[in-house]
């Protein structure tokens, strides 16, 4: 990936704060790429709210640095005063988004490092949380790299990858997740193809996936959803992979809405079907996917879908964003530290403890 999506831009060159967060503004791809700055926590739940920063790592690097958003301008006497402001914006940023891991993973991160340093002087920790938040968007980069190396073992010249969604640099730091193993590929020289699911409601395998795939040269073909079965009963497709939004112990999967559909089709066709997610988008106190948290959106973006009107304004709407894939239809599961195959349960918690 040539673009950055997510950073922390500081007022002072070598001294993380005062400063904001700049990030792409999603919501605005692929008519017209704008970056957003602001140094106001509000703006950044907004904007996780909003799609304007998505993608689980992301969300989760946003996070991070919209607590440093919500300290840095604190006037505060003792440290006890800032570790209880990060405590506060934490649970505000918590409330933007429930279902991807990553986003709590990051901020019980920075409440452990604050707690931490509660020792330090208001400014000191202040700095430390900016350098924390930083060393956050630095790791997810470094380990989606990870995830690329790992995955692209997965491939063979020639391939062709379904993808759903967006998983790619756009919902990372960098390179993403799903798509890794690709960049990684089309790095080697590698003939590496992917169908793209324009992914309804919000169109984020049509507006950001194929968009980022063309930015970076890769080949693309955008399909409709509901042309998933058929590319894959034609014999076009060779793998499907996926990101993850949080996956539970014992390897079932919550994905964007539409993916456990895409499993189902590929076990009718004898189709690998594989998930890469870094390890903070592992949930292991939730034993099943039955204890994921399901966000549901606002039945506007089904009836009227950036600004048509496209159903009866009264029409009941059921609009889970995210759906579980059940562990046994998943051939792999791709992290930074490698590949985890069926069984998940032992896999899983062996390699977060290596």
């Amino acid at each position: 990936m040539h673009l950055t999506t997510i950073e922390w831009k500081p007022d002072t060159p070598g001294k993380p704060i005062p400063g904001r967060v700049r990030m792409i503004d999603q919501s605005r791809l692929p008519e017209e790429l704008v970056y957003m700055e602001t140094a106001d926590v509000r703006e950044v739940w907004s904007a996780i709210k909003a799609l304007r920063i998505r993608g689980a790592p992301a969300i989760g690097v946003a996070g991070a640095m919209g607590i440093v958003t919500a300290v840095q301008a604190i006037s505060a006497d003792e440290s006890r005063d800032i570790v209880h402001a990060v405590q506060e914006a934490a649970d505000y940023l918590g409330t933007s988004r429930p279902t991807a891991a990553n986003l709590f993973w990051a901020l019980e991160r920075m409440k452990r490092v604050a707690a931490q340093s509660a020792a330090l002087s208001p400014a000191e920790l202040k700095q430390r949380l900016a350098s924390e938040a930083i060393a956050i968007r630095d790791e997810d980069a470094r380990m989606c790299r990870a995830i690329g190396e790992h995955g692209v073992a997965l491939l063979e010249d020639g391939f062709t990858v379904l993808t759903h969604c967006n998983a790619g640099g756009l919902a990372t730091a960098e390179y993403g997740t799903a798509l890794a193993p690709v960049y990684v590929a089309h790095e080697r020289g590698m003939d590496i193809r992917v169908f793209a699911d324009e992914t309804r409601p919000l169109l984020q395998g049509s507006r950001l996936t194929a968009w980022e795939l063309l930015e970076n040269g890769v080949d693309v073909t955008l399909i409709c959803d509901s042309v998933a079965a058929q590319v894959m009963k034609e014999g076009r497709v060779d793998c499907v992979m996926v990101g993850a939004d949080r996956i539970a112990a014992n390897g079932d999967t919550a994905n964007k809405i539409g993916t456990y559909s895409l499993a189902l089709a590929a076990r009718a066709h004898d189709i690998p079907f594989y998930v890469l997610a870094p390890t903070s988008t592992f949930d292991l106190a939730r034993k099943s996917g039955d204890e994921i948290p399901i966000e549901h959106r606002d039945a506007n973006e089904v009836i009227c879908g950036f600004g048509k009107l496209t159903a009866p304004l009264d029409v009941k709407v059921y609009a889970p964003a995210f759906d579980v894939t059940p562990a046994e239809l998943i051939a792999a599961i791709v992290c930074e530290k490698g590949v985890v195959r069926p069984p998940f349960a032992d896999g899983l918690r062996g390699i977060v403890g290596s």
